[in-house]
This record gives structure tokens, sequence and C-alpha cells, in this order.
């Protein structure tokens, strides 16, 4: 029986955790509440864990403070959607906890981790609601804390804590009726279930494959550009000269141990260190604040060749100078799916335009790096979808030099509104009140199929169905997309509105969106209407009415 762990065993919970979640992710996709083909949880919980792994596998200590650093790091930085910003705080929780370890952890230290992690997790969202992720690691947590002195061993902690977490997901459609009317239970609960069954299993000896696939990179220059100095303070380059060579013409009595000690020997002297290569000639790239001495161990293995010595600084100082020449005060950032979405927001100004929407939500450090590449001091971030507003928030603490200001764009249309508003004769603030305002102003809906049977908002809705929504519910169903849209207007439009515009997808054909946009200007004659390429994955038609 197991009664503490250490680094190297929570190391491999981590791991655990994330294959198996990773396994099943396609199952907690399906658990989506609507009916529609972009369930999107398990991928996005699944992306954060892998990013804690990608973290943790580059960590070389062992340490509990370096190792929970690396998962709490990592989860922050692939934080994608609601569920995975969510569980992005219960492992840094979790770490918080864990990486003030010293020794071994008992299971009321662990306990006591879970706890930490419940609270932070609260705290990441504004409104929290009972019947998801947060109700089933309050639960765990609060069933461990009572038990751990009960529970000394790991295994029958994991046992009783996972049965306590099952009885919260149980729970989940009680507490949360639109869960109940779908017939599933929470999604991120069982995300979150997965993981910490993975965490038995890693203490427990099951056999789970933990190796990941990764895409494979695009091939690059061994040495590089440098162009990875722009964004740093000019305190942060600890070694100013970058030097690289080729060594030609080795001395006979050189070895391939020799160019093992030339490496050792450079690691001493800088970073970025490259020294690969045969007896036949040694690639050299190095860091480093004594380009001579590097030269001169070089030079014992063979001849030079074709030796560069780069000022980091003096590059440095004249990337900053440039960029604070053409810095302004305010830039936009859009997400969206769809080239034709993409190329209205360019036409509106925005700065940059990143893929996302359903099924690939970017992660918080994909929007900061996004945003990182504004030349501005204050960047509008349009998430565009709900699901994405949270990872936005979070993006704020990993830019650098810039104001992030979130506009809680739940769609397109309220994007298009928002960025609209932009007037780069006011101030940021005066241009945030605008966009916030401009989004009340809108109302949105979105055409799909249905992908599984089932009975919601007062519809019996078949697999295969065309069905309309809003942000909240569906609205309108259907055996075709135009019926669909249609009736997805009438329940939509009020008096008020005066223009409908449709978006069709990239399963549209134009001539059928120019149809059905006359048709709706003959129902609606009073209305401008007027339709637009999206080519957006998914769905029919985005609609949007003003």
């Amino acid at each position: 029986m197991q009664k503490t762990i250490n680094s190297a065993d929570f190391r491999k919970m981590i791991l655990v955790g994330a294959k198996l979640l990773e396994q099943n992710r396609a199952k907690v996709d399906a658990l989506n509440v609507f009916p529609v083909p972009d369930g999107d949880t398990g991928t996005n919980m699944s992306l954060t864990m892998q990013s804690s792994v990608k973290e943790l596998t580059a960590c070389p200590s062992n340490a509990f403070m370096e190792v929970c650093d690396s998962v709490s790091k990592g989860a922050l930085k692939g934080a994608r959607g609601n569920s995975g910003v969510i569980l992005s705080q219960i492992l840094r929780g979790i770490c918080s906890v864990l990486r003030e370890c010293t020794k071994d952890v008992d299971t009321k230290t662990f306990a006591k981790a879970m706890e930490a992690g419940t609270k932070i997790a609260y705290g990441a969202v504004s409104v929290p609601k009972e019947g998801t992720i947060l109700t089933v690691i309050r639960m765990m947590s609060e069933f461990a804390v009572k038990n751990a002195s009960k529970k000394k061993n790991f295994e029958d902690f994991f046992k009783a804590v996972i049965e306590e977490g099952e009885r919260a997901l149980a729970l989940t459609p009680e507490l949360l009726p639109v869960l109940k009317k779908a017939g599933v239970v929470d999604s991120g609960g069982v995300g979150l279930m997965t993981i910490i069954k993975g965490f038995e299993a890693a203490l427990t000896g099951e056999e789970i494959n933990t190796s990941f696939e990764t895409e494979a990179s695009e091939p690059t220059d061994d040495f590089g550009d440098n162009s990875d100095i722009i964004n740093m303070d000019l305190g942060e380059i600890e070694f100013a000269y970058c030097t690289e060579f080729f060594i030609i013409n080795l001395k006979k009595s050189t070895t391939l141990s020799d160019i093992d000690r030339l490496r050792e020997r450079l690691m001493h002297l800088g970073d970025s260190v490259i020294c690969i290569g045969d007896l036949e000639m040694v690639k050299v790239h190095v860091h480093t604040n004594a380009p001579g001495k590097a030269l001169t161990y070089a030079l014992e293995l063979g001849e030079l060749d074709r030796p560069k010595i780069e000022n980091m600084l003096e590059q440095n100082r004249q990337l900053k100078a440039k960029i604070e020449a053409e810095k302004k005060e305010m830039g936009m950032l859009a997400i969206c799916a769809g080239t034709g979405l993409a190329d209205i927001f360019k036409d509106l100004f925005v700065d940059r335009v990143i893929e996302g929407g359903q099924t690939m939500n970017p992660s918080a450090d994909d929007i900061a790096t996004a945003a990182q590449k504004i030349n501005a001091e204050h960047i509008f971030v349009f998430p565009n979808n709900k699901n994405i507003i949270l990872a936005a928030e979070q993006a704020k603490k990993l830019v650098q030099n810039r104001t992030l200001h979130v506009i809680p764009t739940k769609n397109v249309p309220q994007g298009f509104a928002a960025a609209l508003e932009f007037n780069p004769e006011v101030s940021a603030e005066e241009n945030k009140s605008n966009m916030i305002h401009a989004l009340d102003n809108v109302k949105a809906g979105q055409v799909t199929h249905a992908v599984r049977t089932t009975t919601l908002n007062g519809f019996s809705i078949k697999e295969g169905d065309i069905i309309g929504l809003d942000d909240k519910k569906i609205l309108a169903k259907s055996t075709s997309p135009e019926e669909t849209t249609l009736k997805l207007i009438a329940k939509m439009k009020e008096d008020f509105h005066q223009v409908i515009t449709l978006y069709y997808g990239e399963d549209v054909k134009q001539e059928d969106a120019e149809a059905l946009c006359d048709k709706i200007a003959e129902t609606y004659p009073d209305c401008d209407v007027d339709f637009h390429s999206g080519g957006q994955p998914v769905y029919y038609y985005v609609i949007s009415l003003e």
C-alpha cells in the first residue's frame, strides 16, 4: 500500500491522466448539451493537459517545485475553452500546495492540494455555476479533506474520492436543468473524472501508454535568425554574441568523444548550444559572452570555416527602436473560423485574425502570442465564442508590455459590431465602452445539423435534423437549412431590427445563399437583407439581426 507519493509519482500521474483523457476525448466531446457536431469539451481539456505534458517533459528536475511549476505553466499556456481554463486553474491550485513540499506527500497534503485547486478554480469564474466541473471538483475535494485521515494509503484514497466524484457527476443533471433536458451529465466533470482515474492508474500500476504523438514541425535552419530576441528586454539577454561556425578538416587525433567534450565546454560558456556532426564536419552554434574562447576550443579539433559572430544586444536595440517608432496606441485581434469571416474582419481594420471557434478553441497562449505580435499598447480582443472568453481573459497574464481588453463577443456578428465601433481618435476606455454597448444591438443565430436524437427546448430532435439556435437554446428545426433559417429568423426578429445579414458556410453554394436571401427580403420588405461568404465549418448559416 502506497502511503506517500514523491515528485516522480506526481509526474507519472500527470502523464497517465493526460493520456487517459486523450484516449477518451471523443466520448467526452459527445456529451455536449446541444446535439450539434462541434462538441469540444474533451478536446479542449485534452489539449490543456497535453500542454502541461509538454512543459513537464522539458523539465529536467524531479524536485516538486520545478515539476509543479512546469505543470501549472503548461496548463495555463494551453488552456482552451471554459473547461480547459477551469482545468488549468484546478491544476494550478493543486500545484501551489505540492510545490512547497520538501518531502514525500501523504493523503492529507494531497487533499489540501485538491482543496486549493477548488478554491482557485471557483475564483477564475465570475459567476460559478453548479452542475459543472466545478461541482465535481468541489465535492471530491471536500470529501478528500474530511476522509484523508481515514484513507492513509493512496489506493484507498483515490478509490473513495473517485466514488464521490461519480456521485457528484450523477447530481449534475439535477443541478443544471439544461443537462437534464439533454439527458447527459456534465462533460467537463467527465473529463476531470477521467484525469483523476488516470492519477489512480499511475499509482496502482495499471498499464497505460503515456506516449504522445506530436505534430511534425516545419523544417527550420539549424541556427535560426535570432528573431526570438524581438520581444526580449535588453536585460534578459545574458549572453550577447551569437557565434556560429563549422569545423572542417578535423585533426587525425580528433575523436567523437572530443566533439562531445567540446559540446560540454560550450555549455559552460553560454546557452543555445548546437554542436553536431562527425569526424568529417562539425556544426557549432552558441550564445556566449566569450566568442573567442569558443573559437579557441574549436581550433583544438580542426580548422574553422565560415565563422559568424553577431551582437544580439545591438540587434535588439535596433529592433526595439524600430518597433517603438512604429508603435500605435490601440489595435484589434479577432478569433473566427472561415476565410470569408476573417477577410471581413481585416476589411474592418482588425490587425490580426487567428483561427478558432467551436471545435478549435485557441489556447490562452495562442491568443497571447497573437496579441504580442500587434505593435500596440492597448489591444481589443474579440473572442466571438462564449467558450473562448475565459481563455482570452487568461491570456492577459501571458502578454508583456501590452494591455488586453477582452470584449465579450459571443459570436462573429457581435465581433463585427464591436470592430465597427473602433475610433482611433478616442481613448481605449471609451472605445471599450462603445464596443461593449454595441453588442446589445446585435442578435445572432446559427444553423447546423443535429448529431444525436434528443429532446431539448421543447423540440423532439432526430439525428440529421437541421436545427437553428441562438447562444442559449434551440429555436427552430426542419429538414433543410433554408427552412430552418427562415423559422429561426421569425423567432429571433423584433420590430426594431432593420438589417438582416447571412454569412454562408463552406458547405453552402453561393447561388443557394442568394436564393435564400431573396426569400428573406420578400418576407421582410422593410429590412435591408444581404449575404456574404463566411466559409465557416459546421454551420450552414450564421445570421445577424441589427
